[in-house]
C-alpha cells in the first residue's frame, strides 16, 4: 500500500542523511567504537526502509491486515533498534543500549509475522 512505500522512502532518506551525518560531521567527535554503533543504527534503519517498501508494494497483491502490524512492527524496530543506538552516540547515555534488543526483536518479529500472514493467504 501506497501508505507503506512513503513511510519506507521517508525513513530511507533520513536514514542517507544520517550515515552522511556519521560520515561526514561525527567522524571526528566520537570514538571509532561509537562511530560503529551509529553506523549499525543507520544499517538496520536502511534496510529495514527499504522492506517497508517492499511491504507496500506486497500490499497491492494481498489484503491490508496481511501487511498492516508487519509493517507497524518494523517501523517500530527502526525508532527504537536505530533510535536507541543513534542517541546512545550522540548523547552517551550508554543505558540506552538496554532498550536496542527490543527493537531488534521488533525487526524479526515483524518479519516472521510477515511470512506467516503471507503463508495463510
Amino acid at each position: 500500500m501506497k501508505i507503506w512505500i512513503i513511510a519506507g522512502a521517508t525513513f530511507l532518506a533520513l536514514a542517507i542523511v544520517l550515515g552522511a551525518f556519521g560520515a561526514h560531521i561525527i567522524k571526528s567527535k566520537v570514538s571509532p567504537e561509537d562511530l560503529s554503533i551509529f553506523e549499525t543504527g543507520v544499517r538496520y534503519h536502511a534496510y529495514n526502509a527499504l522492506g517497508l517498501i517492499l511491504i507496500g508494494l506486497i500490499g497491492f497483491h494481498v489484503h491490508q491486515n496481511v501487511i498492516v502490524i508487519p509493517a507497524l512492527m518494523i517501523t517500530a524496530g527502526i525508532i527504537i533498534f536505530s533510535g536507541s543506538l543513534y542517541i546512545l552516540v550522540l548523547s552517551g547515555v550508554r543505558w540506552l543500549g538496554s532498550i536496542t534488543p527490543i527493537g531488534g526483536l521488533s525487526f524479526i518479529a515483524g518479519w516472521i509475522l510477515l511470512a506467516v500472514n503471507l503463508i495463510r493467504n
